[in-house]
């Protein structure tokens, strides 16, 4: 695995490149190039040596994602923002299951782990044998209430969060050394909602608190798994203001905007300053933002990418959390998927498991199709999701 400041650059230069509604749009338009001196400097005499302009050198990272881009049909990159779950520990079947899918990446559950280490191992060797496209392999490993490998060495947050921040920064890097060992590039690892309710049901999650211990420890967290893995912030933009557990119902914040600059932002400014690459959004709503649960809110994404600069991948919470709240409006799990895209998320999470009388990706796929088809969603939104990860994706190619 290539050392992460490429896989943060090539993160970073995604966000910045506009995709076109043709997949094969010329990627010059993404580079900078200096074209000589400033009006100001004297001319050089003809006679004297002069430099050639300085171009920015070439990205094969973006080439190579763009060129993969460019062959792929609608299905495959909409079934590339997917990232699902199978279930059990045969190595084989899994990696066969996430193949047919076509899916981009896959989270392990704890009924992944009943192996031990060794079997982690072989479910990810399995996934990416002989692939020179990784499948984004996730986990949510935070230590403490919610971890999935008996072997994590670390505290959780009730621990470290009592400590200084560098108790934080070595308990996340032994943390995601663990992960990094069996092949697992992405941790759902890090909480960056902030609450003093020991009645919420990530009250033995948070890092902090309040405000500043938050900020501290996330921020300490992301820089422990630097190097390593891929971190994630969650579940932006925070419960604390939302009571309610987000499995059974769409909590809802009665803080304004302004508020929440104060209160929840600092921890996600924070870690996103840290180097996160990713952000998972919940389903939890801000009326005075907007109604909409944060998942499937423009609003909220133009925040994140617009306001706070975050220039990694945007992830759903578990989508079928959305359906199981039994709430009328979010029934339809394709009518889901539909808005989640279109409000910019580049990777939607389904935990639900494949196969018979369980989740089925292809309806997924085969909505937001339809959605692409009728005008809904634009192309170049899938288009700029799926550069995205692939830019990711291929940055962690050996």
């Amino acid at each position: 695995m290539p050392h992460p400041t490429r896989l943060l650059g090539a993160l970073v230069l995604s966000a910045l490149v506009v995709v076109g509604g043709a997949a094969c749009s010329d990627a010059s338009a993404a580079q900078t190039r200096a074209t000589g001196a400033p009006a100001h400097v004297a001319r050089t005499p003809a006679h004297a040596s002069t430099p050639a302009p300085s171009v920015a050198a070439p990205d094969p990272v973006f080439a190579e994602a763009r060129q993969r881009l460019a062959s792929m049909s609608l299905d495959q990159r909409i079934a590339s923002m997917l990232m699902i779950h199978v279930a059990g520990t045969d190595a084989g079947q899994i990696a066969q299951n996430v193949a047919s899918t076509g899916a981009g990446g896959i989270i392990l559950m704890g009924d992944n782990t009943d192996s031990g280490d060794g079997g982690v191992a072989a479910i990810t060797s399995a996934l990416n044998a002989g692939s020179t496209l990784p499948a984004l392999v996730a986990i949510d490993e935070e230590g403490g209430e919610v971890s999935r490998l008996a072997s994590d060495p670390s505290p959780g947050a009730e621990v470290v969060r009592t400590q200084p921040p560098a108790v934080t920064t070595a308990a996340f890097q032994a943390r995601a050394a663990l992960l990094r060992s069996l092949g697992i590039s992405v941790n759902f690892g890090i909480v960056a909602d902030v609450t003093a309710d020991p009645d919420s049901f990530l009250a033995g999650r948070v890092l902090g608190t309040d405000t500043p211990d938050s900020a501290a420890h996330v921020a300490a967290a992301v820089q422990g798994e630097s190097g390593a893995v891929l971190s994630t912030l969650k579940h932006f933009p925070g419960h604390g203001a939302a009571p309610g557990d987000s499995h059974h119902t769409i909590p809802v914040a009665a803080e304004g905007l302004d508020a929440w600059h104060t209160t929840d932002e600092p921890s996600f400014s924070a870690g996103i300053a840290a180097g996160a690459g990713l952000v998972m959004f919940g389903h939890l709503s801000y009326p005075a933002v907007d109604p909409a649960p944060a998942s499937l809110s423009p609003a909220w994404h133009h925040i994140l990418r617009d306001e706070m600069h975050f220039s990694g991948i945007a992830v759903t919470d578990d989508m079928a959390m959305l359906t199981d709240t039994g709430d009328a409006r979010y029934t339809d799990a394709g009518a889901n998927a539909v808005a989640a895209v279109a409000a910019g998320n580049d990777l939607l999470l389904y935990v639900p498991a494949v196969g018979p009388g369980g989740f089925d990706p292809s309806q997924i796929v085969a909505a937001v199709h339809t959605a692409v088809a009728d005008g809904r969603i634009p192309v170049s939104t899938i288009d700029r999701a799926v550069l995205r990860l692939l830019r990711a994706r291929l940055a962690l190619a050996d």
